[in-house]
């Protein structure tokens, strides 16, 4: 069927992730309605050989669309995807706003795409955080296993921040090259990203976890629907331009050989399996950026304890980590 599809945040990077992957999954466009800020509006945008104009949010704005797509942030999320789904259209939301709401299911359509609504069901959705999107997507073959715990370090890449910090990791990186030195004082992070990781994502509770490592801890339990799952994380951002790499350490309640981890990984939706038959055969973000799957490689047992394995997760998080799971969720809502 051809769909009538908003795109709340059309101009940012998620937003033009959402236009390219309409395109490269080749879905039917009824109509697009653009959505972005005043200063955008009246820019038009070109997909499905037509050309279409951003307007601002306003009362009854989606009304006759089947599906927004949500990506601007907590307050507007807040405030206009409730109104999306009373105008008949199912809201995926790819901010946090809804994300741990008991009412609001978390989706990635891999691990638990039976709680997709049906298509005469106009549902909000909550679209995963990006880093929490890959690593379900890996453990989700090895629950059956039975998970006991799982430690993770990520390594961020700076399109996770948006345009600004691609800008400015790529001015820093020039400017260190003409000049020996960084001239301009970080404008996105606390810190230089150029040359450098920093180990702050969000802001910080009282515990001396960041925003981001809660949230992979919570929305991991909810996704996998494993509440007593222990989950611990330590994300860092890191000077690459596109997609998360993860660290995974991924204990069982028994020892499991390694045959069957291979075979479950090998055989999952949307994994990409990278066997290390040579040494440096490993997915990397900047080789596996612009591409749909989540890679995993370097798969290998602890020696300290055999019912750990480890592994390295890799993937897009503009598009599997944002655009790609939502659009995913859609396809599965129309049967696409």
């Amino acid at each position: 069927m051809a769909l009538k599809i908003g795109i709340v945040g059309a101009t940012g990077m998620v937003g033009e992730a959402f236009m390219d992957i309409l395109t490269r999954h080749k879905i039917d466009i009824a109509e697009l309605r653009p959505f972005a800020s005043e200063n955008s509006v009246g820019h038009k945008i070109q997909l499905a050989g037509k050309e279409w104009e951003c307007q601002v949010l306003k009362p009854n704005c989606f009304k006759g669309l089947d599906v927004v797509f949500f990506s601007s942030g907590d307050d507007i999320s807040k405030e206009w995807a409730p109104q999306a789904v009373e105008q008949g259209a199912f809201a995926i939301d790819n901010s946090a706003a809804y994300r741990m709401d008991p009412n609001t299911p978390l989706i990635v359509p891999e691990v638990n795409g039976e709680l997709i609504p049906a298509k005469d069901q106009p549902t909000l959705i909550a679209n995963p955080n990006c880093s929490t999107i890959q690593l379900v997507v890996a453990l989700s073959p090895l629950k059956k296993f039975g998970l006991s715990s799982i430690k993770v370090a990520t390594y961020q890449a700076v399109s996770g921040s948006g345009k600004a910090a691609k800008e400015e990791l790529l001015e820093q990186c020039k400017s260190y090259l003409e000049n020996g030195k960084i001239s301009k004082d970080p404008e996105v992070y606390p810190h230089q990203i150029a040359f450098n990781c920093i180990p702050h994502i969000g802001g910080f509770n009282g515990q001396g976890f960041c925003s981001e490592e809660v949230k992979i801890q919570n929305e991991t339990k909810k996704i996998l629907n494993l509440p007593d799952l222990k989950v611990s994380a330590f994300t860092v951002r890191i000077p690459a331009l596109n997609g998360h790499s993860e660290a995974a350490w991924v204990t069982f309640d028994k020892e499991v050989s390694e045959n069957e981890i291979m075979s479950a990984l090998e055989s999952a939706d949307g994994i990409q399996l990278v066997p290390q038959n040579k040494p440096e055969d490993y997915p990397t973000s900047f080789e596996t950026s612009g591409t749909e799957p989540v890679y995993v490689g370097r798969v290998h047992q602890d020696p300290q304890d055999k019912k750990t394995w480890m592994l390295w997760v890799v993937a897009d998080n503009i598009l599997k980590g944002a655009a790609l799971n939502g659009l995913q969720i859609a396809k599965r809502i129309y049967d696409l």
